[in-house]
């Protein structure tokens, strides 16, 4: 007896120092955790919390190899142009007596947003009027989202936009307590301001109201509410929109430090990256009629919201569209897949990194399969960020609960009390009660079929749109640092410039050098038809075109953006007025054999040299250097285009070499011409 209660003693004693170090085990893993240099979520990160497993099949060629240079090379031709939103000659400061202030909201989605407040703050400078701190609508209108980063804060940083234009217009937090109460009051005069307002409207209509009641409201639902090109008169403004942009609209700390860290994951195994944005949204392709490119429930739902359009005067002409049709004229956006066979062609490998950006992809993943079988690391926001790092973004929230439904009908309850005060059984059954009705974003949406109308957005739905800003907020960096940028579409659900002109725009004007592919959508649905039935035996003349075309996108691209994007979005084609070139790119020109780099000049009106302390360093021009296009001596998209066996690969090496030196030589004659 005696020797059973020694043996639960020390049973006690050995569970009991079982827990103690399992607790002091504990504690040293959060110290480690806490207090080493890579942090607990970098150090998580590189061992098992991201779903994304990189797979290379071949090393990275080195960084001078032509191969290398042609894929992921700066564009040579582009190393002239440098940023430079400067304010040149008498600029002077904002005066502290001002007409007024001026209160903006603002409607839309991510890319609206920014047109709008780089808009409303020359609207601002123009009128000398005190811009209010712009709302956001679409954060002020979710509910439960985060109180500490509610409207302007929600995305940007609202000091960091304050100060950087201290010098350009004066920006107050809110309005004074007297004009802010008449707010409330709707005692303010309110302008609905249409898209692309001249300044001829903002003197004539809003100027003498302003001076009148020394307060005006502006509603912007169009995402954009200045001309997106101005008179010569009016370069100044033009620069202090690259100032906002560029400069003053940084995201708030949470954003930045977030996609600080999914940048550092997507460089951490030592390769480049294409950053691909596929613009297909619901909108874009009902506006554009190209419903017939997906099947069953969907084209019903591009329809749907066509019809809807065309009920409001957003868009003009028929609800039945030919899409294959309005695909050849480039009027539809290029498939993931269809990209990802230009890519392929283009000499891209299958362990190419691709980051595919956009908050919302219509067709789900269902869409990216294709694009997936065509690249091992295909992957995107959702794959290289956790759970708990996006929670510390949105901030505390409140937790929603699902209201109860409306009051039944007073009709109803009369007619179930009836029913209790019948007469004996039997009886009828009473109606069953009704069910709230619930629509899945993801799935089939039932509403299609019972109204013409939408459904009014849910709560979460408007938590969830707010929250699609900050994810765009993290591609809009990942996309603009991405060592090559390829959009699907560059058009949104009206007919403007959508994220991906954006992003284009930014990188012409940070890195002109990047490589930034423009694909017309027109001659890149000619070249996919040719080989859509044979594609594993597509020929080298087929691949010479597509390679051809693509380089030829790098520049006609962006003279093409002057004279189409610009004219509705001035940030996504910031030149000439916010460029400039350096001062011996004049004489490299004119000693240069080719006058392609002169032409690139006068077509994108780049007139303006760049202040001597931006020259450094020389610019080399030089013919092997300056070719954007060499093909690779292991032409790695034979495996994808090609049936050849290993014997006949090794055979015909020589053939396809002589055949891509003859490219090359063509390329750098006459490529960019």
């Amino acid at each position: 007896m005696k020797g059973e209660l020694k043996m639960k003693s020390k049973m006690k004693w050995v569970g009991l120092f079982g827990l103690v170090l399992s607790a002091f085990s504990i504690f040293i893993h959060f110290l480690l955790a806490r207090f080493t240099q890579m942090g607990a979520a970098d150090f998580e990160s590189s061992i098992t919390i991201f779903s994304w497993r990189p797979i290379f099949e071949k090393p990275i060629p080195p960084t001078n190899s032509p191969s290398h240079r042609r894929l992921w090379g700066p564009v040579k031709r582009l190393e002239s142009l440098y940023p430079d939103s400067n304010p040149q000659g008498n600029y002077a400061d904002p005066v502290s007596q001002t007409n007024g202030f001026i209160f903006v909201r603002i409607r839309g989605g991510f890319h609206e947003i920014r047109n709008s407040i780089c808009d409303v703050v020359v609207v601002a400078r123009l009128l000398n009027a005190t811009l209010a701190m712009p709302e956001i609508l679409s954060t002020t209108s979710s509910k439960g989202i985060s109180s500490q980063f509610k409207s302007f804060a929600y995305l940007y940083n609202e000091e960091q936009f304050v100060l950087s234009l201290a010098k350009d217009v004066t920006i107050v937090r809110t309005l004074p307590k007297d004009l802010k109460g008449a707010r409330r009051k709707k005692e303010i005069p309110v302008f609905r301001v249409p898209y692309s307002a001249s300044p001829f409207y903002y003197f004539h209509h809003v100027l003498p109201v302003l001076k009148s009641h020394s307060v005006v409201e502006l509603v912007v639902s169009e995402g954009g509410c200045l001309k997106a090109t101005l008179p010569p008169d009016f370069e100044e403004y033009q620069r202090l929109r690259c100032r906002v942009s560029f400069h003053a609209l940084k995201f708030r700390q949470e954003v930045q430090e977030l996609s600080a860290k999914i940048l550092q994951r997507l460089r951490a195994p030592g390769r480049p990256f294409i950053a691909f944005d596929p613009g297909m949204t619901r909108e874009s392709l009902a506006y554009h009629g190209c419903a017939e490119l997906f099947q069953d429930v969907h084209t019903e739902l591009i329809q749907h919201k066509r019809s809807w359009m065309l009920k409001r005067g957003i868009v003009k002409g028929k609800l039945s569209i030919n899409s294959a049709e309005e695909r050849l004229k480039g009027s539809c956006p290029l498939m993931p897949e269809e990209i990802g066979t230009l890519l392929r062609a283009y000499g891209y490998s299958r362990d190419t990194i691709i980051y595919v950006s956009g908050g919302e992809v219509f067709g789900g993943q269902r869409t990216l399969i294709p694009l997936h079988s065509m690249f091992e690391n295909v992957i995107d926001r959702t794959s290289l960020s956790t759970p708990w790092e996006m929670v510390r973004l949105y901030g505390q929230e409140v937790k929603l609960v699902e209201t109860p439904g409306p009051p039944p009908f007073t009709e109803e309850v009369t007619k179930r009390a009836a029913w209790k005060n019948a007469g004996p059984r039997p009886r009828p059954l009473p109606p069953p009660p009704a069910r709230p009705k619930s629509y899945n974003i993801e799935g089939w949406w039932g509403w299609v079929a019972e109204s013409d109308n939408e459904p009014d957005s849910t709560v979460m739905e408007l938590r969830t749109n707010a929250h699609k800003l900050l994810w765009e907020a993290i591609d809009y960096v990942i996309c603009v640092e991405a060592d090559v940028f390829i959009p699907g579409f560059d058009l949104d659900g009206k007919g403007h410039p959508n994220f991906a002109s954006l992003v284009m725009g930014h990188r012409l004007y940070q890195s002109a050098t990047s490589k930034t592919f423009r694909p017309d959508r027109k001659e890149a649905a000619k070249l996919l038809d040719e080989i859509r039935q044979h594609m594993h035996h597509a020929n080298h003349t087929w691949l010479e075109s597509v390679r051809r075309h693509l380089t030829k996108t790098l520049l006609d691209g962006i003279i093409e953006a002057s004279s189409k994007s610009k004219l509705q979005s001035f940030l996504s084609h910031p030149v000439p007025e916010c460029s400039c070139l350096r001062r011996d790119s004049f004489e490299v020109s004119k000693n240069s054999s080719s006058p392609s780099t002169s032409q690139l000049w006068k077509a994108l009106s780049i007139t303006r040299r760049c202040p001597a302390w931006m020259d450094s360093g020389p610019i080399s021009l030089s013919k092997d250097k300056e070719s954007e296009e060499v093909v690779d001596e292991d032409d790695s998209v034979s495996e994808l285009f090609f049936g050849q066996s290993a014997e006949n690969h090794e055979g015909e090496a020589e053939v396809n070499n002589k055949e891509e030196n003859q490219f090359e030589d063509q390329e750098d004659e006459g490529g960019d011409r």
